[in-house]
C-alpha cells in the first residue's frame, strides 16, 4: 500500500533540519536499515539544498512510501542554478546516496529514490 506525506517549508537553510528529520522518520516507518535511513536523510537534505538553489517561493517536498522504496519529490523554482557551487556539490552527493535521481526541468521537479536494503550493511 502506497502512502503519501507532504511538507511545505520556506526555501531557507533553517528548514533543512525539518526536511531531514521527516525523511529519517519516514525511513524508520518503512523499516529501512540504519544505513539506508542515513542515506535517505542525506538525500533529503541535499535535495533540499538543490531545490533552494533554484529559488522556489516555497519548497514543496512530497514523500511517497511504497513497499521496497521511499521516493522524494522536490518542487524547483525557475532560477538557473547551473553555475551554483552548492548545486554541484548536492549533485555529487545525490549520485552517491540515492538509488535513482532525476531532474525534470520542464516540470520543475527533482525526484530521488531510495530502495529498501540497498545500504552498505557490512
Amino acid at each position: 500500500m502506497q502512502q503519501y506525506v507532504s511538507l511545505s517549508v520556506p526555501p531557507e537553510a533553517d528548514f533543512a533540519r525539518s526536511v531531514r528529520m521527516l525523511a529519517a522518520n519516514l525511513g524508520v516507518v518503512c523499516s529501512l536499515s540504519v544505513d539506508d535511513v542515513e542515506d535517505l536523510r542525506m538525500a533529503a537534505e541535499e535535495g533540499f539544498v538543490y531545490a533552494c538553489a533554484t529559488e522556489p517561493k516555497t519548497c514543496n517536498v512530497g514523500f511517497k512510501l511504497d513497499k521496497g522504496s521511499v521516493q522524494i519529490d522536490f518542487g524547483l523554482g525557475d532560477a538557473d542554478a547551473q553555475e551554483n557551487e552548492a548545486l554541484a556539490y548536492a549533485d555529487l552527493l545525490l549520485s552517491a546516496v540515492c538509488d535513482e535521481y532525476t531532474v525534470d526541468h520542464e516540470q520543475h521537479e527533482l525526484h530521488v529514490v531510495k530502495h529498501v536494503g540497498t545500504g552498505d550493511n557490512a
